[in-house]
Protein backbone atom coordinates (compact mmCIF):
# COMPACT_ATOMS: atom_id res chain seq x y z
CA UNK A 1 0.00 0.00 0.00
CA UNK A 2 1.39 3.26 -0.78
CA UNK A 3 0.52 6.40 0.76
CA UNK A 4 1.15 9.98 0.06
CA UNK A 5 2.19 11.90 3.03
CA UNK A 6 3.42 15.45 3.97
CA UNK A 7 5.61 16.14 7.03
CA UNK A 8 4.94 19.65 9.26
CA UNK A 9 5.64 20.77 12.39
CA UNK A 10 4.68 23.55 14.88
CA UNK A 11 7.48 24.72 17.04
CA UNK A 12 9.38 21.93 16.69
CA UNK A 13 6.84 19.45 17.28
CA UNK A 14 6.09 17.82 14.22
CA UNK A 15 3.90 15.53 12.43
CA UNK A 16 2.89 13.57 9.38
CA UNK A 17 -0.51 14.32 7.61
CA UNK A 18 -2.37 12.15 5.31
CA UNK A 19 -5.23 13.39 3.27
CA UNK A 20 -8.30 10.76 3.90
CA UNK A 21 -11.08 12.14 2.77
CA UNK A 22 -11.20 9.66 -0.32
CA UNK A 23 -9.52 6.91 0.24
CA UNK A 24 -11.18 6.10 4.02
CA UNK A 25 -7.77 4.55 4.66
CA UNK A 26 -7.55 2.85 8.36
CA UNK A 27 -4.29 2.50 9.77
CA UNK A 28 -3.24 -0.22 12.31
CA UNK A 29 -1.60 1.00 16.03
CA UNK A 30 1.53 -1.09 14.45
CA UNK A 31 1.27 0.79 11.07
CA UNK A 32 0.96 4.69 12.41
CA UNK A 33 4.28 3.74 15.03
CA UNK A 34 6.23 1.96 12.01
CA UNK A 35 5.93 5.63 9.93
CA UNK A 36 6.42 8.17 13.08
CA UNK A 37 9.95 5.98 14.20
CA UNK A 38 12.52 8.06 13.78
CA UNK A 39 14.90 5.02 12.45
CA UNK A 40 12.75 3.30 10.41
CA UNK A 41 9.98 5.50 9.56
CA UNK A 42 9.49 8.69 8.52
CA UNK A 43 9.84 10.14 12.02
CA UNK A 44 7.14 12.16 13.90
CA UNK A 45 5.85 13.05 17.54
CA UNK A 46 2.33 12.29 15.80
CA UNK A 47 0.41 11.66 12.68
CA UNK A 48 -2.91 12.91 11.66
CA UNK A 49 -5.91 11.65 9.42
CA UNK A 50 -7.59 14.72 7.77
CA UNK A 51 -11.44 13.50 6.89
CA UNK A 52 -14.76 14.36 5.55
CA UNK A 53 -17.08 15.65 8.85
CA UNK A 54 -20.58 16.95 7.95
CA UNK A 55 -20.92 20.42 9.02
CA UNK A 56 -17.46 21.14 9.24
CA UNK A 57 -14.80 21.50 6.63
CA UNK A 58 -12.98 18.44 8.22
CA UNK A 59 -12.31 15.80 10.83
CA UNK A 60 -8.78 15.82 12.41
CA UNK A 61 -8.14 12.02 13.82
CA UNK A 62 -4.93 12.22 15.88
CA UNK A 63 -2.43 9.30 16.82
CA UNK A 64 0.56 9.39 19.05
CA UNK A 65 4.09 7.96 17.98
CA UNK A 66 3.21 4.72 19.69
CA UNK A 67 0.34 4.39 17.24
CA UNK A 68 -2.65 4.59 19.64
CA UNK A 69 -5.45 7.57 19.01
CA UNK A 70 -5.18 10.29 21.58
CA UNK A 71 -6.75 13.59 22.72
CA UNK A 72 -6.18 16.58 21.42
CA UNK A 73 -3.39 18.28 19.80
CA UNK A 74 -2.37 22.05 19.98
CA UNK A 75 0.15 21.90 17.93
CA UNK A 76 -0.63 19.18 15.51
CA UNK A 77 -4.27 21.75 15.25
CA UNK A 78 -2.62 24.61 13.86
CA UNK A 79 -0.41 21.72 11.70
CA UNK A 80 -3.80 20.15 10.28
CA UNK A 81 -5.29 23.94 9.24
CA UNK A 82 -2.26 24.68 7.52
CA UNK A 83 -2.25 21.47 5.49
CA UNK A 84 -5.88 21.73 4.56
CA UNK A 85 -5.25 25.33 3.45
CA UNK A 86 -2.20 23.88 1.54
CA UNK A 87 -5.20 20.99 0.10
CA UNK A 88 -7.51 23.82 -0.98
CA UNK A 89 -9.79 23.25 1.24
CA UNK A 90 -10.17 26.53 3.63
CA UNK A 91 -8.49 29.92 3.04
CA UNK A 92 -7.96 32.31 6.15
CA UNK A 93 -10.23 30.82 8.50
CA UNK A 94 -12.06 27.26 9.47
CA UNK A 95 -13.98 25.51 11.69
CA UNK A 96 -12.95 21.62 12.16
CA UNK A 97 -13.72 18.93 14.95
CA UNK A 98 -11.60 17.03 16.66
CA UNK A 99 -11.98 14.25 19.21
CA UNK A 100 -12.43 16.92 22.16
CA UNK A 101 -15.62 18.36 19.87
CA UNK A 102 -15.62 21.74 17.50
CA UNK A 103 -12.55 24.19 17.13
CA UNK A 104 -12.06 27.38 15.07
CA UNK A 105 -8.94 29.13 13.52
CA UNK A 106 -7.59 31.78 11.67
CA UNK A 107 -4.68 32.02 8.82
CA UNK A 108 -2.38 34.89 9.91
CA UNK A 109 -0.92 36.90 7.23
CA UNK A 110 2.37 35.94 8.45
CA UNK A 111 1.74 32.19 8.32
CA UNK A 112 1.18 31.87 11.71
CA UNK A 113 -2.23 30.42 13.06
CA UNK A 114 -4.50 31.12 15.77
CA UNK A 115 -6.03 27.94 17.25
CA UNK A 116 -9.42 28.21 19.56
CA UNK A 117 -8.79 25.30 21.87
CA UNK A 118 -12.00 24.22 24.77
CA UNK A 119 -12.36 25.90 27.83
CA UNK A 120 -11.03 24.90 30.92
CA UNK A 121 -13.75 23.96 33.47
CA UNK A 122 -11.34 23.21 36.08
CA UNK A 123 -7.95 23.49 37.72
CA UNK A 124 -6.47 21.42 40.62
CA UNK A 125 -3.41 22.99 42.77
CA UNK A 126 -1.08 21.29 44.65
CA UNK A 127 2.31 22.13 46.28
CA UNK A 128 4.23 23.75 43.30
CA UNK A 129 2.06 22.22 40.74
CA UNK A 130 -1.44 22.48 38.82
CA UNK A 131 -3.64 20.05 37.23
CA UNK A 132 -6.01 20.65 34.25
CA UNK A 133 -7.38 19.60 31.01
CA UNK A 134 -6.80 21.56 27.92
CA UNK A 135 -8.10 19.21 25.57
CA UNK A 136 -5.52 17.08 27.03
CA UNK A 137 -4.48 16.46 30.32
CA UNK A 138 -1.74 17.97 32.10
CA UNK A 139 0.62 18.39 35.34
CA UNK A 140 2.19 21.20 35.52
CA UNK A 141 5.45 21.60 37.93
CA UNK A 142 7.02 24.92 39.16
CA UNK A 143 10.94 23.90 38.88
CA UNK A 144 14.29 25.28 39.32
CA UNK A 145 17.46 25.28 36.62
CA UNK A 146 14.32 24.65 33.66
CA UNK A 147 17.49 24.36 31.14
CA UNK A 148 19.16 21.29 32.69
CA UNK A 149 16.40 19.78 34.67
CA UNK A 150 15.62 15.89 34.07
CA UNK A 151 12.55 16.21 32.28
CA UNK A 152 12.46 12.32 30.33
CA UNK A 153 13.26 11.13 34.01
CA UNK A 154 10.60 12.86 36.28
CA UNK A 155 8.12 13.53 33.36
CA UNK A 156 7.96 9.71 32.90
CA UNK A 157 7.57 9.31 36.75
CA UNK A 158 4.83 12.14 36.80
CA UNK A 159 3.19 10.36 33.61
CA UNK A 160 2.66 7.09 35.25
CA UNK A 161 1.78 7.69 38.94
CA UNK A 162 -1.09 5.46 40.24
CA UNK A 163 -3.23 8.60 40.42
CA UNK A 164 -3.51 9.33 36.58
CA UNK A 165 -3.57 5.29 35.79
CA UNK A 166 -4.56 4.24 33.51
CA UNK A 167 -3.82 6.67 30.50
CA UNK A 168 -1.59 8.90 32.55
CA UNK A 169 -0.98 12.58 32.43
CA UNK A 170 1.08 15.21 30.51
CA UNK A 171 4.56 16.16 32.39
CA UNK A 172 5.53 19.79 32.06
CA UNK A 173 7.69 21.59 34.08
CA UNK A 174 7.74 25.27 33.75
CA UNK A 175 10.01 28.38 35.24
CA UNK A 176 10.19 32.30 35.28
CA UNK A 177 13.11 33.55 33.51
CA UNK A 178 13.80 37.31 33.89
CA UNK A 179 10.07 37.70 33.61
CA UNK A 180 9.58 35.17 30.83
CA UNK A 181 7.87 31.99 30.72
CA UNK A 182 9.50 28.85 30.12
CA UNK A 183 8.37 25.38 29.65
CA UNK A 184 9.34 22.16 28.42
CA UNK A 185 6.98 18.81 28.15
CA UNK A 186 7.28 14.87 28.63
CA UNK A 187 3.89 13.65 26.45
CA UNK A 188 2.59 10.38 27.06
CA UNK A 189 2.05 8.13 24.22
CA UNK A 190 5.36 9.67 22.67
CA UNK A 191 6.52 8.99 25.85
CA UNK A 192 9.52 11.18 25.25
CA UNK A 193 10.47 15.31 25.95
CA UNK A 194 8.92 16.88 22.87
CA UNK A 195 10.27 19.95 21.63
CA UNK A 196 7.27 21.79 22.33
CA UNK A 197 3.28 21.00 23.37
CA UNK A 198 0.35 23.28 22.25
CA UNK A 199 -2.18 22.10 24.60
CA UNK A 200 0.67 21.95 27.84
CA UNK A 201 2.04 25.14 26.64
CA UNK A 202 -1.63 26.30 26.82
CA UNK A 203 -1.70 24.65 30.12
CA UNK A 204 1.22 26.00 31.67
CA UNK A 205 0.08 29.60 30.46
CA UNK A 206 -3.21 29.28 32.29
CA UNK A 207 -1.64 27.50 35.84
CA UNK A 208 0.87 30.65 35.66
CA UNK A 209 -1.89 33.13 36.66
CA UNK A 210 -2.61 31.02 39.92
CA UNK A 211 -5.56 32.51 41.21
CA UNK A 212 -5.87 35.08 40.24
CA UNK A 213 -8.39 36.54 37.82
CA UNK A 214 -9.00 38.70 34.13
CA UNK A 215 -7.41 39.10 30.29
CA UNK A 216 -4.33 37.54 29.80
CA UNK A 217 -2.23 37.28 26.80
CA UNK A 218 1.20 35.29 27.28
CA UNK A 219 4.11 34.55 24.94
CA UNK A 220 5.18 30.97 26.12
CA UNK A 221 9.28 29.68 25.46
CA UNK A 222 9.91 25.97 24.12
CA UNK A 223 13.37 24.57 23.43
CA UNK A 224 11.80 24.54 19.90
CA UNK A 225 10.52 28.14 19.82
CA UNK A 226 7.77 30.65 21.05
CA UNK A 227 3.86 30.42 21.23
CA UNK A 228 1.44 32.84 22.47
CA UNK A 229 -1.95 32.10 24.57
CA UNK A 230 -4.86 34.73 25.52
CA UNK A 231 -7.63 33.72 27.52
CA UNK A 232 -10.40 34.74 29.77
CA UNK A 233 -10.31 33.70 33.91
CA UNK A 234 -13.54 34.80 35.00
CA UNK A 235 -12.82 32.50 38.33
CA UNK A 236 -9.34 31.02 39.65
CA UNK A 237 -9.87 27.85 38.52
CA UNK A 238 -11.56 28.66 34.83
CA UNK A 239 -10.56 29.86 31.50
CA UNK A 240 -12.62 30.70 28.47
CA UNK A 241 -11.83 32.15 24.95
CA UNK A 242 -8.28 30.08 24.94
CA UNK A 243 -6.30 30.77 21.73
CA UNK A 244 -3.21 29.11 20.51
CA UNK A 245 -1.19 31.26 18.16
CA UNK A 246 1.97 29.70 16.69
CA UNK A 247 3.78 28.45 13.77
CA UNK A 248 2.88 25.75 11.31
CA UNK A 249 5.37 25.06 8.88
CA UNK A 250 5.45 22.64 5.91
CA UNK A 251 8.61 20.75 5.59
CA UNK A 252 8.03 18.60 2.97
CA UNK A 253 5.89 15.18 1.14
CA UNK A 254 6.75 12.40 -0.45
CA UNK A 255 5.33 8.64 -0.42
CA UNK A 256 5.45 5.97 2.41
Amino acid sequence: MSIAFSKYHGAGNDFILIDNRVHEMVLSQKEVAAMCHRRYGIGADGLMLLEQADGYDFRMVYYNSDGGESTMCGNGGRCIVAFAHSLGIIKDKTSFVAIDGPHTATIHEDLTISLHMQDVDDMASGDRHHILNTGSPHYVAWIENIHEFPVYTEGKRIRNLPQFAPNGINANFAQWIDGSLWVRTYERGVEDETLSCGTGVTATAIAATGSNTGDYVTTVHTPGGKLQVSFVKQTPTTATDVILKGPAAFVYEGIW
